[in-house]
């Protein structure tokens, strides 16, 4: 039995300064990564002593910390929305694109979590030569083994950088889970209000019709003139334009949501439902400074930020040297292809590789990781900054809208007071037909006002969910 030992041994110098910056890189080695969660307690407290939503409470009438803002849009009692919501997180194929890149980026975090154990393989292999008259037979199996060893803590590095990844595309897909959400509940207000809008508008172009009719008679009778009827008739084309607009409003919405929810717009039919515009549906948020802190953008551009930071540091490590450790053990049989009269051999040899040549090149990569790194919390700064903006920009655009829709409200009302006041007058004599005709193109003028203002208040509380997003949009993906 022959024993074969291989071992390679590599020398180097080791000066006092040499040891000491090598024991400082190693003790640092996991040292300098971003500690999520204390930023996150100070995006919490930043928030808390902005205190945006307590601003506001006044302005509304109303106390916006509630119940639990969970499902909020099922407060719309509507049927027909619950399932366009369902249909819209399993079907929507832009989520399903994003789910799958999550899948993804978890399995390149398992493949660099895999970088810590030894690499390496199996190989078996026969061989039958021959020359002339003499022939030869070799078998061989080895196991080879490659060991990159993390003593200074670069592979740790890339680990964190590759999980950083992995959780900022969670982020993504729980940001577009909310898009998609808000987008489904908007497209279906937007739908119903404007199915309003037209029978309104049909309304009043019967009413015009009706009037045109009337006036006809009596220019005919001689009773009026033509004036009243050209005037009548130019607000019946007015409004008789405006009916192909609305037409193709309704279809935007339902191609729209016919998007969201994976499927052709043909193939969605909604029911009329004009009774969610009349439904009592407010905005209650259970801890809003905690929805802001916990949206989705702000915690991707964290992990954004903990991704290049993690880059940084092993970039900074490639400065180092680089010590791995590479074996094999196998048998090899000469002259035989069935292991048999086999001899043993392995080998055991220490690498250290230090690319002290490429010093410029690595120390202009290490200083082009760390710009990245400030630009990536440049941008973190600046997502938190825009995140309590539009919070405070949705319940600013909630006050305004509550305020419009009371004052088209109260138009409303008198608007069809006054045409009350104007039919009864022209049955009296008192008031020529024009002037009634007037009237009532005023409150159904009105009405429409109304029902904009109505659309609009809706969509604002809805975009004031979609702000406030941190706690909802973690329920739902948790529910899923």
């Amino acid at each position: 039995m022959q024993l074969v030992k291989t071992v390679k041994s590599v020398k180097f110098n080791t000066s006092l300064t040499a040891t000491a910056i090598l024991v400082a890189a190693f003790l640092s080695g996991c040292a300098s990564k971003i500690d999520l969660a204390s930023e996150q307690n100070l995006v919490s407290e930043f928030v808390a002593k902005a205190n945006i939503a307590g601003d506001f409470g006044g302005e509304l009438n109303a106390n916006l910390t509630g119940v639990d803002e969970k499902n909020w849009w099922q407060k719309l009692d509507s049927s027909q929305l619950n399932q366009l919501v369902t249909d819209a997180l399993v079907n929507n194929h832009n989520l399903h694109t994003s789910q799958l890149t999550l899948k993804s980026a978890l399995a390149r975090l398992g493949e660099q979590k895999a970088q810590y154990l030894p690499q390496g393989g199996v190989e078996i292999g026969a061989q039958r030569s021959g020359l002339g008259e003499t022939n030869s037979r070799q078998s061989s199996a080895n196991v080879a083994l490659d060991w990159q060893l993390n003593l200074f803590g670069r592979i740790t590095a890339l680990v964190d950088a590759a999980n950083a990844s992995a959780m900022s595309q969670a982020e993504k897909v729980r940001l577009l889970q909310i898009e998609v959400v808000s987008s489904v509940v908007k497209g279906f207000v937007s739908y119903q209000g404007n199915v309003e809008k037209q029978r309104i508008l049909t309304l009043q172009i019967e009413a015009l019709t009706q009037s045109i009719d009337v006036l006809q008679a009596r220019v005919d009778e001689g009773v009026a003139n033509d004036l009243d009827l050209n005037r009548t008739m130019a607000q019946l084309r007015q409004q008789q334009a405006l009916m192909p607009a609305i037409e193709y409003a309704k279809y935007r919405d339902l191609s729209t949501l016919a998007v969201l929810t994976g499927r052709l717009a043909q193939e969605l039919k909604l029911s009329n439902e004009q009774a969610i515009l009349e439904y009592e549906f407010n905005v209650a948020l259970n801890e809003p400074n905690k929805a802001i802190a916990l949206r989705p953008d702000i915690s991707r551009a964290l992990y954004d930020f903990s991704q290049a930071n993690s880059l940084s540091i092993s970039a900074s490590k490639a400065l180092l040297p680089d010590i791995s450790l590479t074996s094999f053990v196998g048998v090899i049989s000469i002259g035989s292809n069935d292991f048999s009269n086999t001899q043993q051999q392995w080998q055991v040899a220490p690498q250290l590789q230090w690319s002290l040549l490429s010093y410029p090149a690595l120390l202009a990569q290490r200083d082009a990781q760390q710009f990245l790194t400030e630009a990536a919390y440049s941008d973190y700064q600046q997502v938190v900054l825009s995140a309590l903006s539009e919070s405070e920009l949705s319940l600013q655009l909630l006050v305004n809208q509550a305020q419009q829709k009371y004052f088209a409200d109260e138009r409303y009302l008198f608007a069809n007071k006054a045409f009350l006041q104007a039919q009864a007058m022209y049955e009296e004599g008192q008031i020529p037909y024009l002037e009634l005709l007037d009237a009532r193109q005023g409150v159904l003028i009105a009405q429409e006002n109304a029902v904009d203002s109505t659309i609009s208040s809706l969509l604002a509380k809805v975009n004031a969910y979609q702000s406030f997003n941190g706690q909802w949009s973690y329920a739902l993906n948790n529910t899923k």
